[in-house]
Parts: structure tokens; C-alpha cells; sequence
């Protein structure tokens, strides 16, 4: 999970790395408002949660209460690499005289932890990777030992840091690893860390990726999702405890494991590829959606209600391989969930089963006799014709939509 600027010094204040942080906006007479409490020179910057956000133009200096209005009315709205700016954060001005860059990361390549370090930060940093790797200084944590005073001074060295801040750029890649491992943390990423004229070393800007598999050990850090901005069906999901995504397509996908999921998916769009939408599209994948190992009626009915609920969808594919969770069970599941749906259950469902205790749960939809159920022996064979049904429906209701149109 990624942070906003915002957010991600938040943070930082909390394990007492220095940071310059005001408050947040969400319209132009709040920052105005945020902006006369301040005083003096503000700097308003769009809340987007990606980079360039200052070659975009959402990032403006206000000299007055007035000028921090005039920005957030700028910047509010503005769009940033596809993401539309909805808050702005109206921060003290700082008169910088130096700009550095630190960050903390997973190194997945190499199983280990990461620090980075540049003497040389600023909007041009990847830039800087790039031409002069050698300004940017790597040097590899141990999980166990951390980030000491001592790891610091090395890191310091390493960046070629100046005599005069190289004490307090150490203190702050302390407390910066301290909030990397107190949060769970796979980058924490402080660019600028600035020497203002004051002499201090302050985050004047942040970003910072959260685990979100330490949820079970972090729920603080459910405050910092950006609900507003999560698919409504991917939310509903996780409420329900679904391992969901969703998807830009026409069959819902739901299987028992993330393998099978996957290759589902691969079966998909290779069989949708015969089925054309029109306009060079053709029939994929809508979610993906891994009910796990239990397939009981509740988790059934929870996977389809969600499925069911994505206007997108025209067929569903059910693709389950018994393993631990036998077919019969499967199939008890379908046919009670569908129960506990009702009317609200409209879609064609293709169920292939496979495994263990495949015979009895085929023989339980069988006699369930389901107008939505069609039981297919074969993974691709399921495929096409949950493709084939998602292109009929499609097409139908592209046909509906346009008789209905014509009569108006």
C-alpha cells in the first residue's frame, strides 16, 4: 500500500525523523485558511501517489494566504499521469540550501535490505541513477543487525556526504530505518532530505510503500488507506475476506488457488481471442478470484455476489480441482449459494470439476438441475464456451441498448 506525501511524514513525525509538515486541503478555502495559519511563505503540493508531480505543475509556492488559494484552485482537479488530484497538502515554506536524497528498500533481487544515499537529491534523481551511478551510493542492510549509528556513518561515507551535515544526515537514517522495520515498511523514501538555512536536516517530502501481508501485526496502518480511491467490488472482497482483483473483462473468474487462478485466466483470453466485441476487442478475463481451499456455500455465495455485481461480466467460469477441498463440497456450495442469492444470481455459470470426488459432486449439480449451471468436463473446453456465452450476452445487450436508443 502506498502513501501520500502527507501520510508518509506522518509517519516519519512518529519515529522523530525531522520533518516539515503542515496540513491538508481539500479545497481551495481550506488552504487559504491552512495557509494565514502557517504565516509566512507555504508551498502547496498535490496528494497524487506518484512522481513528477512538480514537472506537472502541482507544486506551487505561496507567498500570501491569497497565492496558497490560487494554487489549490490550480491544482485541484488537475490531472497527473492519469490520477485526478482530489486533496493538496499546504506545507511551511523552507529556505533550502541543500538538497539530498536516502531511501530504505526490499531488495527482493539479492533477499536482503537496501539503503541509498546521494549527496546530489532533487526532482532529478532517476536521472542522476542513470548518467552518474556512482553519485548514488548502495550499501546492503542485514535484517538482523539494522540500521545503527554506526551502519549510518557507513552509509554517509558512502554517499560522500560533507564533514558538516554527516552527523546529522546518520541521526536521521537512524530513526529513518527505525520507521523502515516500526512499520513494516518495503521503501520508505525521503527525497529531499534538505539542509535548510537554520542549519537543520528536515524530510521535506516522503514516500513510503507499506507491507500489506503485516496487516495481522500493523492495524494502524488501515488508517492510511485511501478508501475513496479502491475498486467498490475489490473493498466489498476484502471485507469478505476474498483474495480478489478485478479485472478489465467479460467472464468472472473464481477458482480454489492462486496457480489454478492464473492459468484460468491464461485459458481465458486464449479462447476469448476467437469471440470479437467489436472495435478490434475480444472477449477476457474479468477478475481474478481465489476462494482458497474452503468452498463452502457462505464463501461461494460470497465469491459470486461480488462477481455478480460487476456490471462487466456475462459469464462466470467456475474452476475447481479438488485437493483437500473435495468436489462434492464444491458443488454443495454452488447450489447453496445460488440458493442464498435468489434472484439476485442472473449470470451463466461454467463449472468444470476435477479431483478428488469429482463423480459425486458432477452427480450433485446434476440433480441440482440449475437453469444458470452448465457442467463441462475440461478446463479448455469450459473456457470457450464461457467465452462463447460471454460474446452472445455482449452482443445482445449491445443490440438491446441500440433498438432502445433508436426508439427515442
Amino acid at each position: 500500500m502506498d502513501l501520500f506525501e502527507y501520510q508518509a511524514k506522518q509517519l516519519f513525525e512518529k519515529y522523530d525523523v525531522p520533518v516539515s509538515l503542515g496540513e491538508v486541503a481539500t479545497t481551495p478555502d481550506e488552504a487559504e485558511a491552512i495557509a494565514e495559519r502557517i504565516g509566512g511563505v507555504t508551498v502547496v503540493k498535490a496528494q497524487v501517489k506518484i512522481g513528477g508531480r512538480g514537472k506537472a505543475g502541482g507544486v506551487k509556492v505561496a507567498k500570501t494566504p491569497a497565492d496558497a488559494r490560487a494554487a489549490a484552485e490550480a491544482i485541484l482537479g488537475m490531472d497527473i499521469k492519469g490520477l485526478t488530484v482530489h486533496r493538496v497538502l499546504v506545507d511551511p515554506g523552507a529556505q533550502i540550501e541543500e538538497e539530498y536524497y536516502v531511501s530504505y528498500l526490499l531488495d527482493r533481487a539479492n533477499r536482503t535490505f537496501l539503503a541509498m544515499a546521494s549527496y546530489e537529491g532533487g526532482m532529478e534523481i532517476e536521472q542522476l541513477a542513470v548518467e552518474r551511478p556512482d553519485a548514488l551510493a548502495k550499501v546492503p542492510v542485514d535484517a538482523i543487525a539494522g540500521v545503527d549509528e554506526s551502519k549510518a556513518r557507513e552509509i554517509v561515507a558512502a554517499a560522500r556526504f560533507p564533514a558538516e551535515v554527516a552527523d546529522k544526515v546518520a541521526a536521521v537514517l537512524v530513526k529513518l530505518w527505525d520507521a523502515f522495520v516500526g512499520s513494516d515498511a518495503t521503501l520508505v523514501e525521503v527525497n529531499p532530505l534538505a539542509k535548510v538555512a537554520s542549519g537543520d536536516v528536515i524530510a521535506l517530502d516522503g514516500k513510503v510503500t507499506l507491507d500489506e501481508n503485516a496487516s495481522f501485526r500493523q492495524p494502524g496502518n488501515a488508517a492510511f488507506e485511501d478508501v475513496g480511491a479502491v475498486d467498490p467490488l475489490e473493498q466489498k472482497a476484502k471485507e469478505k475476506g476474498l483474495n480478489y482483483v478485478k479485472l478489465d473483462g467479460e467472464v468472472g473468474i473464481i477458482g480454489n488457488g492462486a496457480g489454478l487462478v492464473m492459468s484460468t485466466l491464461d485459458v481465458v483470453a486464449y479462447a476469448g481471442e476467437k469471440y470479437s466485441l467489436g472495435g478490434g476487442h475480444s472477449v477476457k478475463p474479468a477478475n481474478f478470484l481465489d476462494i482458497g481451499g474452503g468452498a463452502s456455500a457462505e464463501v461461494m455465495a460470497n465469491g459470486l455476489d461480488i462477481i455478480l455485481n460487476d456490471p462487466s461480466v456475462r459469464s462466470v467460469f467456475v474452476n475447481v480441482f479438488g485437493g483437500i477441498t473435495s468436489c462434492d463440497e464444491v458443488a454443495n456450495g454452488i447450489v447453496g449459494a445460488l440458493a442464498i442469492l435468489g434472484d439476485e444470481a442472473t449470470k451463466p455459470l461454467i463449472v468444470r470439476l476435477d479431483g478428488n470426488n469429482v463423480v459425486e459432486g458432477r452427480r450433485i449439480l446434476t440433480e441440482a438441475a440449475h437453469p444458470l449451471v452448465t457442467l463441462v468436463d475440461t478446463m479448455d473446453a469450459a473456457a470457450d464456451q464461457a467465452a462463447h456465452k460471454a460474446a452472445e450476452l455482449a452482443s445482445a445487450a449491445t443490440a438491446a441498448h441500440g433498438n432502445s436508443g433508436s426508439l427515442n
